[in-house]
């Protein structure tokens, strides 16, 4: 065997570079993310146990529906407690990412404190939901490498989180808002990652190479 062949047989792949365990608490849309990061080369897990979740190498944490039955969902299993605690990358994904905030106006939900900040309803004369895609802008961290500026995402929400100093992407719907955060190991998409095609193949790529 030359060198070469050496030097590549040494390099894992993909899927072998941790686990990742997409969080399965009743409120997410976890086949489509499963999928996508399959065929990103990864594998990853359901699961709702907390000492998988704890041992993961990245966790995502998605979320469709109700903020303040989503909540109670994760009360129900325990998990709004361990979430806030992880230490590896975490990825909340749409509803998952308001969750992570300090409260939503969305049942008058107390979130999970992870984001300071608090999200509110869309008001005035827009269409709500925002179905629709939607340019990003003002990207920041690593979550948006090879991204370009503009680049179009997928949106499906009638709640919105306001700009913060913890804004790593902004969207226009009426009003700027945050379409992605970041604090520390923790970061939070608005758009689904799943759904943008290949921008957010990119984006949700990033995530798990972090």
């Amino acid at each position: 065997m030359n060198r070469r062949n050496m030097e590549e047989k040494r390099v894992p792949p993909l899927g072998a570079r941790g686990q990742i365990v997409i969080i399965d608490y009743g409120a997410g849309n976890i086949q489509s993310i499963k999928f996508a990061v399959e065929r990103l080369g990864f594998t990853a897990i359901l699961s709702n146990d907390p000492e998988e979740i704890r041992n993961a190498d990245k966790v995502i944490f998605p979320g469709v529906g109700e903020a303040s039955s989503a909540m109670q969902k994760l009360r129900e299993s325990g998990l709004d407690t361990v979430i806030p605690t992880l230490r590896q990358p975490v990825l909340g994904i749409c509803l998952g990412m308001q969750l992570m905030c300090n409260s939503s106006e969305e049942g008058n939900t107390e979130g999970l404190g992870i984001f300071d900040v608090d999200v509110v309803r869309f008001r005035g004369s827009l269409k709500i939901p925002q179905i629709q895609w939607n340019a990003i802008s003002n990207l920041k961290t690593p979550l948006f490498e090879s991204v370009s500026e503009q680049a179009f995402i997928y949106m499906v929400h009638s709640y919105y989180a306001p700009v913060t100093d913890q804004t790593i992407a902004v969207c226009e719907y009426g009003i700027p808002y945050s379409a992605a955060f970041a604090k520390a190991n923790f970061y939070g998409t608005q758009f689904h990652p799943e759904k943008s095609s290949s921008v957010g193949e990119q984006i949700l790529r990033n995530f798990l190479e972090l």
